[in-house]
């Protein structure tokens, strides 16, 4: 009787085959979908909150992000939270540039931008220094500074993608989202009361708002809170600042890879290529005359991307390490915030007519 080699044989239909050929099947790519729906479906629940109770909606991005981050646990919504969180944040600031121009900027006048850039030095500075007081790293009173120095949680997030989580943890960076939200929002309240209080001009008032308060949409209302004419100026300000976050993350991305000693000469100079992008956006719209639609268009799109980004970012953090942090975790904030304003109130008394 002929003995049958059965390792031989096609595996086909047999049962055993078919365990075999599956124990050498890739395994199967996972999809973006359950993340990104997530991310949808939490941003769309802030958006609607904002409009209803008139809250602001970044920080409601991240708050309702944190009452989800027990969906991060399964494998299945990484790859989509990843892209919110990465890909989502860089178009948005992409196209951030659409809003700004250079002819904004060179509006103010050498004696205000000057103002404005000592206001985001002292800033910088109190952020750089409150970290340290504090026993944080410098990598977070830099995310911190930057942070409140330029737009709030868009320049956190610009900046947190050169900083990396492996100087920065995710629970501190979603902790500094938190501080710089509600920070502007109360900025947006009390600001304009304090200029009145000081019996500050418009334009001085308008000062004040644009270059302290952090999120661009507060900053120009709290503005437009004192005067329209004090309105004008916050927008005009508040621009030129967003006009820096280029500048800032370059500057931090040169430093930090300057850090590297396996970092070569090419890789130490470049620039990442969102803030190029940033860049060239601002550049174009500078040069050339951009339909008002296709602006708002551009503005609506940037928000949504970086609220999706905002909520993937909240939904990454755990809760438990965000709350071992302790209170030191908010001074970087905390004390760029009250320098920002101290600094801005004094200029604006003193520079601005």
């Amino acid at each position: 009787m002929t003995k049958i080699d059965w390792d031989s044989l096609p595996h086909g239909g047999d049962l055993f085959g078919e365990l075999q050929l599956s124990e050498i099947a890739p395994p199967p790519q996972a999809s973006a979908w359950p993340g990104l729906a997530l991310c949808g479906a939490g941003a769309a629940a802030a958006a609607w909150l904002s409009d209803h109770y008139g809250f602001p909606i970044m920080l409601l991005g991240l708050l309702v992000g944190l009452s989800l981050n027990f969906v991060s646990r399964d494998p299945a919504t990484h790859k989509g939270l990843d892209i919110a969180g990465r890909t989502f944040l860089r178009i948005g600031i992409v196209i951030l540039g659409f809003q700004v121009t250079l002819a904004q900027v060179v509006d103010l006048g050498p004696e205000a931008f000057a103002a404005l850039l000592a206001v985001m030095g002292v800033t910088m500075a109190a952020g750089m220094i409150g970290a340290r007081l504090a026993g944080q790293s410098r990598h977070a009173g830099l995310l911190a500074g930057g942070a409140t120095a330029i737009c709030g949680a868009s320049a956190a997030l610009a900046l947190y993608g050169v900083i990396g989580k492996d100087r920065v943890s995710q629970a501190q960076f979603a902790m500094t989202l938190v501080l710089v939200s509600l920070a502007s929002a109360f900025a947006m309240s009390v600001y304009p009361v304090l200029a009145a209080e000081f019996g500050l001009s418009a334009r001085a008032a308008g000062f004040l708002t644009g270059a302290s308060i952090h999120d661009v949409a507060q900053a120009i209302g709290g503005g437009y809170a004192f005067s329209n004419e004090a309105g004008i100026y916050a927008t005009i300000v508040k621009l030129s600042r967003v006009a820096m976050l280029a500048p800032l993350v370059a500057l931090a991305g040169w430093v930090l890879n300057a850090e590297s000693r396996t970092a070569s000469v090419m890789q130490r100079l470049s620039l990442p290529w969102f803030i190029l992008g940033f860049l060239a956006v601002l550049a174009g719209n500078s040069l050339f005359a951009v339909p008002a639609g296709v602006r708002e268009f551009a503005l609506v799109a940037s928000k949504a991307l970086l609220l999706i980004a905002v909520t993937a970012t909240a939904m990454r953090s755990r809760m438990d390490l965000l709350l071992d942090l302790g209170w030191r975790a908010a001074v970087p904030v905390l004390a760029a915030s009250m320098a920002s304003v101290l600094a801005a109130l004094a200029l604006a008394a003193l520079v601005i007519r």
